[in-house]
């Protein structure tokens, strides 16, 4: 391993040009990745707070006791998808009607809003196979006129999540082939300058694996270099879209560090496919 990783390192140094190079055309590969990524992230957190937004509202016929009320809320806080059942009185509903459309203040003077039992359901329940079988346990009660759940709403944040996750991932395969593209480029562009003393080693008796070694360990580096660069260059991208544009989040620790395993595992990939290549033509 030794051996490896300085014949690698005499690599750089003899070709500090090109190495340089070959780092910066990965890391730029990467950050068209990167920048992929964090859309990808940020229309997911999006998605995810939309999707915190989804509710069950059950309304209460007029004149049911507010024992009844209160037990049934209880029930269905006890459903396995129910995060939180509230009760909603007549006072509570005109209250929040007049909070939340002011501009309608005066719509509401004298008027009667029924009650309610407002269900927030727990992460992995909000789909709309999940909402409609809580909605229809919620309708078996005698003394609920009505439940609503903004039906179409669910449907489409959901159809839009499909869309994305395919987008999402069939863009992240496509960057990822050309990234692997251009990162065998650089190292096939490597492995030609040294084209006299790979023949000169194989005369002598080296074996493939002996002078494929720090080839594949040149890729791995350059792709960690190139991954901490398009780290940054995303990172400051990202600084500039939050100055002028809009607030976005960037990804965490364990992401950046898949990515710079990521970069490592293109770079080897690369390394591997150009030299083995080159080496069935030697």
């Amino acid at each position: 391993m030794p051996r490896t990783l300085r014949d690698a390192l005499i690599t750089f140094q003899r070709s500090p040009l090109l190495s340089a190079l070959s780092i910066v055309t990965i890391a730029f590969s990467l950050f068209a990745f990167g920048l992929f990524g964090l859309v990808a992230l940020n229309i997911r957190d999006v998605l995810n707070r939309l999707e915190e937004r989804v509710e069950i509202r059950a309304f209460v016929a007029e004149g049911t006791e507010p024992e009844a009320m209160a037990v049934a809320a209880g029930d269905v806080a006890r459903y396995p998808e129910v995060q939180r059942a509230m009760l909603v009185t007549q006072e509570q509903a005109l209250a929040r009607a007049q909070r939340e459309l002011g501009e309608f203040r005066d719509v509401f003077e004298g008027a009667t809003l029924p009650a309610s039992i407002d269900v927030q359901l727990k992460p992995g329940f909000r789909d709309p196979a999940a909402v409609r079988r809580v909605a229809a346990r919620i309708r078996a009660f005698t003394f609920i006129d009505d439940v609503r759940y903004g039906e179409d709403w669910i449907e489409k944040l959901y159809a839009l999540r499909n869309v994305a996750g395919v987008a999402g991932i069939a863009l992240g395969l496509t960057f990822a082939c050309v990234s692997m593209i251009i990162i065998g480029t650089t190292i096939r562009m490597a492995v030609l300058a040294r084209a006299r003393e790979i023949a000169i080693m194989r005369l002598v008796g080296a074996t493939d694996d002996f002078i494929r070694r720090p080839f594949l360990l040149e890729g791995i580096i350059k792709g960690v270099l190139g991954g901490l660069l398009a780290l940054l260059m995303t990172y400051v991208a990202r600084a500039l879209i939050n100055t002028y544009l809009i607030q976005t989040v960037f990804f965490d620790r364990r992401v950046a560090l898949l990515g710079l395993l990521f970069g490592a595992m293109l770079g080897f990939m690369g390394s591997a496919i150009s030299v083995g290549r080159h080496l069935r033509r030697v």
